[in-house]
C-alpha cells in the first residue's frame, strides 16, 4: 500500500517530482504518482485528496507552478501532511509558485520546499514516516552518513590534486 502520494498539476512537474520518486525507491517507500489539475478537473482533485486517507497515504507531496493551489487544495482536503513543491516558472522564475504555497491561511499548513525541490520534499516525507518506523530512520541515518562521506572525499580529492587540478 502507498505511504505517499505524488501528485502534479501537469507533466510539466514530471522531472522535478520523478526527483521525489527515486529517492522514495531509494528508502523503500510505497508511493502513487498522479497528473491532477486542480483547476481543470476539480471534481477529480476533490475526490484524490478525500480518497487518500483510505489509500493509505500518510503524507502528499504536491507540486505545481503559477498559481499553485494544489498543495493548498490537498491541505485543505487531506488531514494528514501535504509537502509543496513550487515549479519554476518563466514568467517569474517560481517565485510565483512559492508564494501560493507558503502563504497558507492559519489552519490549512503545507511544508513547503525549494523551488523545484523534489529530492528535499521526498526526504521530508521520509522523515515524517520515519517517526513511527525504525527501519526507516535508520536507512535515513545511513543517507546522511553517505552524503557526509561523499563531502569528505571531494575535500580529500581537492586536497591531493589542489584547487587548480581538481576539475581535470
Amino acid at each position: 500500500m502507498a505511504k505517499v502520494g505524488i501528485v502534479m498539476g501537469s507533466d510539466s512537474d514530471m522531472p522535478v517530482m520523478a526527483k521525489a520518486a527515486d529517492v522514495l525507491e531509494q528508502l523503500g517507500i510505497a508511493y502513487e504518482m498522479t497528473i491532477i489539475s486542480a483547476h481543470r478537473e476539480p471534481d477529480v482533485f476533490f475526490e484524490y485528496a478525500k480518497s487518500a486517507e483510505e489509500k493509505g497515504f500518510k503524507v502528499i507531496i504536491a507540486g505545481a507552478g503559477m498559481a499553485a493551489h494544489l498543495p493548498g487544495m490537498c491541505a485543505a482536503i487531506f488531514p494528514m501532511p501535504v509537502i509543496g513543491i513550487p515549479m519554476h516558472t518563466t514568467s517569474l522564475g517560481g517565485r510565483d509558485s512559492l508564494y501560493s504555497i507558503v502563504q497558507m491561511p492559519s489552519g490549512i499548513p503545507v511544508a513547503t520546499v525549494a523551488i523545484g525541490g523534489g529530492v528535499n520534499a521526498a526526504l521530508l516525507a521520509a522523515k515524517i514516516l520515519a517517526v513511527s518506523d525504525g527501519e526507516l530512520l535508520q536507512k535515513l541515518k545511513d543517507y546522511s552518513r553517505e552524503l557526509k562521506e561523499q563531502v569528505q572525499a571531494k575535500d580529500a580529492k581537492l586536497k591531493e590534486a589542489g584547487y587548480k587540478n581538481y576539475t581535470k
